[in-house]
Protein backbone atom coordinates (compact mmCIF):
# COMPACT_ATOMS: atom_id res chain seq x y z
CA UNK A 1 0.00 0.00 0.00
CA UNK A 2 1.26 3.58 -1.16
CA UNK A 3 0.45 6.45 0.60
CA UNK A 4 -0.20 9.85 -0.94
CA UNK A 5 0.48 12.88 0.93
CA UNK A 6 -1.22 16.44 -0.74
CA UNK A 7 1.23 19.55 -0.11
CA UNK A 8 -0.66 20.05 2.97
CA UNK A 9 -0.68 16.80 4.54
CA UNK A 10 3.23 16.92 3.79
CA UNK A 11 3.84 20.09 5.09
CA UNK A 12 1.58 19.19 8.81
CA UNK A 13 3.72 15.83 8.76
CA UNK A 14 7.07 17.51 8.39
CA UNK A 15 5.65 19.73 11.53
CA UNK A 16 5.20 16.98 13.22
CA UNK A 17 8.19 15.51 13.08
CA UNK A 18 9.89 18.56 13.80
CA UNK A 19 7.37 19.63 16.57
CA UNK A 20 8.92 15.71 18.38
CA UNK A 21 12.63 16.03 17.23
CA UNK A 22 15.29 17.02 20.24
CA UNK A 23 16.19 21.00 20.70
CA UNK A 24 19.62 22.56 21.43
CA UNK A 25 19.38 24.42 24.65
CA UNK A 26 19.89 27.67 22.02
CA UNK A 27 17.01 26.71 20.06
CA UNK A 28 14.61 26.11 23.47
CA UNK A 29 15.63 29.39 24.45
CA UNK A 30 12.82 31.75 24.51
CA UNK A 31 13.93 34.29 21.42
CA UNK A 32 14.82 38.19 22.54
CA UNK A 33 12.93 40.44 19.93
CA UNK A 34 15.92 42.79 18.90
CA UNK A 35 15.09 46.81 19.32
CA UNK A 36 14.36 48.78 16.09
CA UNK A 37 16.80 49.64 13.69
CA UNK A 38 15.59 53.03 13.72
CA UNK A 39 14.90 55.44 17.13
CA UNK A 40 11.47 55.89 17.46
CA UNK A 41 11.52 59.49 18.15
CA UNK A 42 15.03 60.45 16.33
CA UNK A 43 14.16 58.47 13.53
CA UNK A 44 18.20 57.85 13.30
CA UNK A 45 19.54 54.23 12.62
CA UNK A 46 20.83 52.45 16.11
CA UNK A 47 23.42 50.33 16.35
CA UNK A 48 25.17 48.85 19.17
CA UNK A 49 28.38 50.08 20.68
CA UNK A 50 30.31 48.88 23.48
CA UNK A 51 33.03 50.26 26.14
CA UNK A 52 35.75 48.26 27.24
CA UNK A 53 37.37 49.14 30.68
CA UNK A 54 39.62 47.38 32.49
CA UNK A 55 37.36 45.07 34.32
CA UNK A 56 34.20 45.15 31.97
CA UNK A 57 32.40 45.37 28.80
CA UNK A 58 29.58 47.86 28.95
CA UNK A 59 26.99 47.57 25.97
CA UNK A 60 24.81 50.40 24.63
CA UNK A 61 22.15 50.95 22.11
CA UNK A 62 23.31 54.64 20.12
CA UNK A 63 21.81 56.67 17.35
CA UNK A 64 23.79 57.63 14.66
CA UNK A 65 24.08 61.06 13.90
CA UNK A 66 25.75 60.90 10.34
CA UNK A 67 24.62 64.17 8.51
CA UNK A 68 25.56 67.80 9.41
CA UNK A 69 21.93 68.39 10.44
CA UNK A 70 21.69 65.31 12.62
CA UNK A 71 24.61 66.37 14.12
CA UNK A 72 23.55 69.63 15.00
CA UNK A 73 20.08 68.86 15.83
CA UNK A 74 22.20 65.84 18.67
CA UNK A 75 20.26 65.15 21.36
CA UNK A 76 18.87 68.65 21.70
CA UNK A 77 14.63 68.84 22.78
CA UNK A 78 14.75 65.50 24.27
CA UNK A 79 13.68 64.95 27.94
CA UNK A 80 14.27 60.86 28.07
CA UNK A 81 17.07 58.68 27.44
CA UNK A 82 17.58 55.32 29.23
CA UNK A 83 20.88 53.94 30.76
CA UNK A 84 22.31 51.83 27.88
CA UNK A 85 21.37 54.46 25.16
CA UNK A 86 23.22 57.33 23.34
CA UNK A 87 23.97 59.03 20.48
CA UNK A 88 27.42 58.88 18.36
CA UNK A 89 28.68 61.50 16.26
CA UNK A 90 31.14 60.21 13.25
CA UNK A 91 33.84 62.71 12.53
CA UNK A 92 36.33 61.90 9.60
CA UNK A 93 38.90 63.38 9.30
CA UNK A 94 40.09 63.22 12.80
CA UNK A 95 39.78 66.80 14.27
CA UNK A 96 39.31 68.43 17.94
CA UNK A 97 36.17 68.90 18.67
CA UNK A 98 33.49 71.28 20.68
CA UNK A 99 29.94 70.51 21.52
CA UNK A 100 27.84 72.36 23.66
CA UNK A 101 24.21 71.70 25.23
CA UNK A 102 22.01 74.72 23.91
CA UNK A 103 18.48 73.07 23.92
CA UNK A 104 19.47 69.80 25.15
CA UNK A 105 17.23 69.41 28.80
CA UNK A 106 19.29 66.43 29.81
CA UNK A 107 22.84 66.35 31.72
CA UNK A 108 24.93 64.37 29.14
CA UNK A 109 28.34 62.84 29.48
CA UNK A 110 30.10 63.88 26.38
CA UNK A 111 33.14 60.87 25.33
CA UNK A 112 35.46 62.05 23.02
CA UNK A 113 37.11 59.02 21.05
CA UNK A 114 40.49 59.23 19.50
CA UNK A 115 41.62 57.76 15.91
CA UNK A 116 42.25 54.41 18.04
CA UNK A 117 39.27 54.27 18.97
CA UNK A 118 40.49 54.70 22.90
CA UNK A 119 38.82 57.41 25.49
CA UNK A 120 40.31 60.77 24.94
CA UNK A 121 38.46 62.49 27.45
CA UNK A 122 35.54 62.97 29.29
CA UNK A 123 32.89 66.08 29.89
CA UNK A 124 30.99 64.48 32.83
CA UNK A 125 27.62 65.98 33.62
CA UNK A 126 27.25 68.49 31.23
CA UNK A 127 25.15 71.14 32.31
CA UNK A 128 21.28 71.43 30.67
CA UNK A 129 20.56 74.52 28.12
CA UNK A 130 24.95 75.73 28.57
CA UNK A 131 25.69 77.57 25.65
CA UNK A 132 29.63 77.13 27.12
CA UNK A 133 31.94 74.87 24.84
CA UNK A 134 32.50 71.64 25.81
CA UNK A 135 35.64 70.77 23.85
CA UNK A 136 37.76 67.17 22.95
CA UNK A 137 41.60 67.01 23.95
CA UNK A 138 43.11 66.72 20.88
CA UNK A 139 41.80 65.50 17.44
CA UNK A 140 38.76 62.69 17.79
CA UNK A 141 36.92 60.75 15.14
CA UNK A 142 33.43 60.31 17.10
CA UNK A 143 31.96 61.64 19.88
CA UNK A 144 29.95 59.45 21.94
CA UNK A 145 26.78 61.05 24.25
CA UNK A 146 25.61 58.85 27.58
CA UNK A 147 22.89 59.90 30.20
CA UNK A 148 24.97 61.96 32.79
CA UNK A 149 26.77 60.27 34.90
CA UNK A 150 26.54 57.24 33.52
CA UNK A 151 30.43 56.92 32.67
CA UNK A 152 31.25 57.35 36.21
CA UNK A 153 29.13 55.12 37.14
CA UNK A 154 30.33 52.33 35.04
CA UNK A 155 33.80 53.38 35.54
CA UNK A 156 34.02 54.35 32.10
CA UNK A 157 37.24 56.63 31.97
CA UNK A 158 39.70 57.81 29.42
CA UNK A 159 42.24 55.28 27.76
CA UNK A 160 38.73 52.56 27.65
CA UNK A 161 38.45 51.36 24.73
CA UNK A 162 35.22 51.98 22.48
CA UNK A 163 33.53 49.63 19.88
CA UNK A 164 30.47 49.66 17.58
Amino acid sequence: MTIRLTAPCAALAALALTACSPQTQAEAAPRVEEAPATHPVSGLQVIPLTVRTDSEVHRFRVEVARTAEEQARGLMFRTELGPNEGMIFPNEPPQPRSFWMKNTPLPLDIIYIGPDRRIRNIAAKTTPYSTESVPSVGAVVNVLEIPGGRAAELGIEAGDSVEW
